[in-house]
């Protein structure tokens, strides 16, 4: 089956990376597949793209979607990047198993990239079959889903289909392609791509481009280069700190990974974590932990550092001020990320304003937490409940099997929420619009996800679905989705390439 172009289907595409040089990407065409059907579309978003949803739930978008019809004003490209992966460089990666068909300007005037992911090989897919099974495909879509809903910076998933052919991995599973939905596919590894060629004028056109594309405001600034990396830093810094403040784990935090425009992307092996602990990891292939829960801001850092030495050519006429500079701005990441990290983590124990005070209070709660294997999401929503009433500690209490210990902080945490003079019940209120209910627990993405891909059965993802889109709400008659999870020893994620 050839790919063909689609002719009533209409996306209005203005592909502006695909108008720089040809060394930025490799032309694409998706793979036909033998028997495309949609899972499932995200009509919101396809209404915020600007896109007709009813066209988008045809047959015709199905096979646009599976990369048998590409629709017309479409430029299919693979992008070029490099990439530190868990420590080591590659000078050449790119997308193996994506291909972006274009740019739409959404309704609010933002640029929006449309990705095909799984949707077969590229000029970079280094002898790999460029396919994703629809698990992999489902989880990037509940997770993407479930952190847009928490209110984290986040790629979207458009649409789910399955494509009638057999992927082989471990064993044969029944293949899926995601579309994609993000401001820009450009990464830290896309400077790596330049820097490793010492080609410094398509790292100033990638430079350049970035600014125009996500950062304008530093059109026409004094030291612009400069200003990039700031600004970059400041969107990863408060990232990460969302990051932590959810108990997200991202899994893969290699510098191919890292969104310049401050979004999270590639759900491979992420998770979010049950009882706290910063040493959780779960990602099969991280054998030294080196993106646990606790080292996600620190490989943050690490990870820009390798952006400011990319961009060291374009700061300055001689490498050593440039290099001073660059560390000069690297420097004040910690501040940064403790800044947005404590002002949240002092929110979710209802007290405003990351004072020292409140942020050692919180933390002694972390502690204690972590001694009593405490659940990370419902200890903090269950807090809300506390705040309003000295009734309301019985539920969070029992989460922890030393009660003692809680409730010496519970004594001191109370006392000090009476001191800022608010109701309790604005408080808890406070704390229920940042402290989520429903998170997607990693049994039921498992459950959700076996039953699609063992049985066909897609009604476990689309109700699990429904929930974590709204996760702050208190959803009476999905309570069972906030119970207390099971204990899964040695559990895993993968990235299901």
């Amino acid at each position: 089956m050839s790919t063909i172009t689609a002719t009533t289907l209409h996306i209005p595409f203005d592909n502006s990376y695909a108008r720089l040089p040809e060394t930025f990407f490799a032309p694409a065409q998706p793979t036909p597949v033998s028997a495309p059907r949609l899972v499932k579309l995200n009509t919101a978003l396809a209404e915020e793209l600007g896109l007709d949803p009813v066209a988008l739930a045809t047959d015709e978008a199905a096979a646009m979607f599976a990369g048998v019809r590409v629709p017309e004003g479409a430029e299919p490209i693979a992008l070029a990047y490099a990439g530190h992966q868990f420590g080591q460089f590659t000078p050449q990666l790119g997308d193996g198993r994506a291909i972006l068909l274009g740019e739409v300007i959404d309704r609010a005037g933002r640029r929006r990239d449309i990705q095909l992911k799984g949707s077969g090989p590229t000029l970079f897919s280094r002898r790999g079959d460029g396919r994703a099974a629809i698990g992999p495909v489902l989880r990037e879509y509940l997770v993407s889903e479930a952190m847009a809903a928490l209110g984290v910076p986040t790629t979207r998933t458009l649409a789910a289909v399955t494509t009638g052919d057999p992927v082989w991995r471990e064993r044969a599973l029944p293949g899926g392609v995601l579309a994609r939905v993000a401001s820009s596919h450009i990464r830290i590894g896309t400077f790596q791509f330049f820097a490793a060629r010492k080609d410094t004028e398509g790292l100033r056109a990638l430079a350049d481009y970035t600014i125009a594309r996500h950062y304008p405001e530093l059109i026409g600034a004094a030291h612009p280069y400069a200003a990039l990396l700031e600004a970059v830093m400041e969107r990863q810094a408060a990232l990460v700190a969302r990051w932590q403040l959810i108990g997200f784990i991202h899994g893969v935090m290699n510098t191919d990974n890292m969104s310049v425009a401050g979004e999270t992307i590639d759900y491979g092996p992420c998770a979010f974590m049950d009882a706290y602990h910063p040493s959780t990891v779960f990602s099969s292939i991280d054998y030294m932990g080196r993106y646990a829960y606790k080292n996600q801001p620190q490989i943050a850092h690490w990870n820009l550092a390798r952006l400011a030495e990319c961009l060291i050519p374009l700061l300055h006429a001689e490498r050593e001020p440039a290099v001073e500079e660059a560390n000069a701005l690297l420097g004040t990441f910690p501040k940064r990320f403790e800044a947005a990290y404590h002002a949240g983590l002092t929110a979710k124990i209802g007290l405003p304003g990351g004072a020292a005070t409140d942020v050692a209070l919180a933390l002694e709660l972390l502690q204690v937490m972590q001694a009593q294997k405490a659940d990370f999401t419902l200890t903090f929503r269950g807090l809300a409940a506390a705040a309003e009433s000295p009734d309301g500690l019985t539920g969070v209490r029992d989460l922890f099997l030393d009660r003692d210990a809680f409730d010496a902080f519970a004594t001191r945490w109370r006392a000090r929420l009476a001191e800022t003079g608010h109701a309790g019940a604005a408080i808890r209120a406070g704390m229920e619009r940042v402290n989520p209910k429903f998170i997607p627990r990693n049994h039921q993405v498992e459950w959700a996800l076996d039953a699609a891909t063992e049985q066909g059965d897609y009604a476990p993802f689309e109700e699990l679905l429904g929930v974590i889109q709204h996760p702050f709400d208190e959803q009476p008659r999905f309570a069972a989705y906030a119970g207390l999870p099971p204990e899964m020893k040695d559990y895993q994620t993968f990235c299901g390439t």
